[in-house]
């Protein structure tokens, strides 16, 4: 299994639990790494790069908001965070800045290591069909094989929840998919995720899309859910 060679950093400030996981990602077979706070994550990351970032947000010296925060200007460095609150607020923000998953405290160890394999598996997989390996649509393009979009040519740097999401819109244009629709599609049947957070997703990707003249890439259907848009940009 592709999940076998990756490295997890696991960043919290209580040992217990950093003792709790590593020992629950070491019998699944991962390699991994621990920082006890969130200046010591960023130095570890810089040192060596993992493959995946279990972050708690709750952290001194610096949270893992902020973490999250510097490690999307870099990269797209896969990050699931553990919070001490179920708290709706703390979980919009996270994946506003680009986490790709979340587990609440007091959390079951064997979910979590499910959690960080399926983040694992999508990253390493090749993208399953109906999708070629490339998808145009106007001005965008998603090299599906490569896990890349272009806007114009040019590079878009997306999380891979929210590639997930484009591919998923552009390999039916002419459907309308509903929020569970594309979560089926992104994670597979079952996967507990809100529709608020697909929602943030879809925030994250219009802006992205947006700053660089690509306002028209994802359209809502109110009601219903999103559909890939025209993707023309300013062409009239």
């Amino acid at each position: 299994m592709a999940i076998m060679q990756s490295t997890v950093l696991v960043v919290d400030d209580d040992p217990h639990i950093r003792d709790l996981l590593t020992f629950a990602l070491d019998k699944a077979g991962l390699a991994t790494r621990e920082a006890g706070d969130g200046e010591a994550a960023l130095a570890a990351i810089a040192a060596q790069r993992p493959d995946l970032v279990i972050l708690d947000i709750n952290m001194p010296r610096m949270d893992g908001i902020e973490v999250c925060r510097r490690i999307r200007a870099q990269s797209d460095l896969p990050v699931l965070f553990l919070s001490s609150r179920d708290d709706e607020i703390d979980r919009i923000l996270g994946i506003e800045l680009g986490a790709d998953d979340y587990v609440v405290k007091p959390f079951s160890p064997r979910e979590v290591v499910a959690r960080v394999a399926a983040i694992l598996r999508r990253v390493n997989m090749s993208p399953p069909p109906p999708p070629p390996g490339m998808v145009r649509i106007g001005r965008l393009s998603l090299d599906t094989d490569g896990w890349r979009a272009r806007w114009n040519e040019a590079d878009v740097p997306l999380t891979i929840t929210e590639f997930g999401i484009v591919r998923a819109l552009a390999s039916a244009p002419q459907k309308v998919f509903t929020r569970d629709a594309i979560i089926d599609r992104i994670h597979g049947p079952g996967f507990a995720l809100t529709d608020r957070t697909i929602d943030s997703h879809v925030r994250n990707l219009r802006a992205k899309f947006a700053s660089i003249g690509g306002a028209d890439v994802v359209e809502t259907r109110a009601g219903v859910g999103y559909q890939i848009g025209p993707c023309r940009g300013g062409e009239a």
